[in-house]
């Protein structure tokens, strides 16, 4: 059996909810209060069923940081963002939450997970 050598060569979602795991048992990454009633986007009519949804968010922008390159929350909003339910009226896209976007990005930038350039955009994973 040959091993994964790559974040590429691994599943996305089993990738993702082992690096959750790991932040959360690690503790470096510090809950907001805020984390159990906000919705993570204008589109979303209640809060995360998921307790650990905010570490398996964090390890999913640090994945597609380390894919992409340098990102910033205007895409991570169009990234996470999803069809807003209107009622009667047709669906339209909605982009998700900034505030949740720039908080991980700021947790992910303390624990020294994402660098930042001398002009503040991200650079890419540590």
């Amino acid at each position: 059996m040959e091993t994964a050598k790559n974040v590429k060569d691994v599943s996305p979602h089993e990738f993702v909810k082992a690096y959750a795991a790991h932040l959360k048992r690690s503790g470096k990454i510090e809950l907001p209060t805020w984390n159990d009633i906000v919705k993570t986007g204008t589109l979303k009519e209640l809060a995360p069923y998921d307790p650990d949804w905010y570490y398996i968010r964090a390890a999913s922008m640090a994945r597609k940081i380390y894919l992409r390159g340098g990102l910033g929350v205007g895409s991570f909003r169009r990234i996470y963002g999803g069809g807003k339910r209107n009622g009667s009226c047709p669906p339209h896209f909605s982009k998700s939450s900034g505030s949740v976007a720039r908080h991980i990005l700021h947790q992910l930038q303390n624990t020294n997970i994402i660098e930042l350039d001398s002009k503040g955009s991200i650079i890419g994973v540590s």
